[in-house]
This record gives C-alpha cells, structure tokens and sequence, in this order.
C-alpha cells in the first residue's frame, strides 16, 4: 500500500513541476520515461497529461503495438505500446509501474504512448549532447543524451512522431 501512496506522490509532483515547466521559458527540458529499460525524452512543450493505465479495448486488425482506445477523462485516445512500436519491448519489462503519457493537445492527435515508467523531468543542465553517429533515423528521432551517471537518453519529437506515416498507419496488412 505504501508502494502505491509513493507512486500517486510522485505523480502527482510531476504533474506539478511539469504543469510548472510549460510556463518557464528557460532551456529544453523533458519527460524522461522508460521503456524496456531504455530511457526516453518527450520534450515537455509536446507531452501531455500523465494517466494511471486503464481498461483498453482492442481493435481488430491494427498493428500489434496498437494495443486499442480506452477512455481518458471522457474521450476516446488511441493506445500505443512505444516499446512495441520502436521494436525494443523486451520479455522482461516490468509493467507494475506503467503509465500513459498523453499528447500535448496542441498536436491534434488523441493518442497516449504506454511507457513501463515514469523517471522525473531532465533539463538542459543535466544533460549532455552526444555526437551524431551518421546514420539514418525517422524524423521523430532527435539527439542522443547521457546523463552524469553516465546513462544514455534518446530524445524523441512527440509532434514529429504524431505525424509520421508508420505511427499512423496502425492496420496490420
């Protein structure tokens, strides 16, 4: 029970410096969540409200990291496995912590991505841009960070991903 009272805190403070850092007009700074043990930014300025998991219904013939709609504060978003999709879910990823991250609403799409965990706000100052290594990556794909502890986090562009062709294209066939 302690667990859970934790969890609602610490959501709750997020909500509260992420509803905070919206305002602020400082350098870049993210949503870090973790999928699959791998670590990911959404920039703040394009994620949106943070829901506990709930009951989803799926959809017949859609693409297997398209887990289904579920209702949201009263509307219908579309839910996707973002371990799934980006071809990183791993066997063993703990989902007793999972959460649904929105959609900023300014980017027109009612969608929230399953994340395994939520891991605090990163800011500039925390951070350090790696080199570019050459290789090709989708558009919704940005730099590649590491952190003091030396940990990498890959930043991707929730308001790219929203319009890529290959996240939108959610029918199997």
């Amino acid at each position: 029970m302690a667990n859970k009272q934790a969890l609602r805190d610490l959501q709750s403070r997020l909500a509260q410096r992420l509803s905070a850092a919206r305002f602020e007009e400082r350098g870049k700074s993210w949503l870090a969540v973790e999928c699959s043990a791998r670590g990911f930014l959404f920039p703040l300025r394009e994620a949106g409200e943070i829901f506990t998991p709930t009951s989803i219904q799926p959809v017949p013939h859609s693409q297997r990291w398209f887990l289904g709609v579920a209702n949201l504060r009263g509307h219908l978003h579309g839910v996707v496995d973002l371990a799934g999709f980006l071809g990183v879910k791993s066997a063993d990823a703990s989902r007793d912590q999972a959460r649904f991250v929105g959609f900023n609403p300014s980017l027109e799409i009612n969608c929230a991505l399953l994340v395994d965990r939520l891991a605090g706000l990163r800011g500039e100052a925390d951070l350090s841009a790696e080199d570019e290594d050459g290789s090709t990556r989708p558009a919704f794909v940005g730099t590649r960070y590491r952190d003091r502890a030396g940990r990498a986090w890959q930043e991707l562009n929730l308001a790219d991903l929203a319009g890529d062709a290959s996240f939108l294209r959610i029918v199997a066939g």
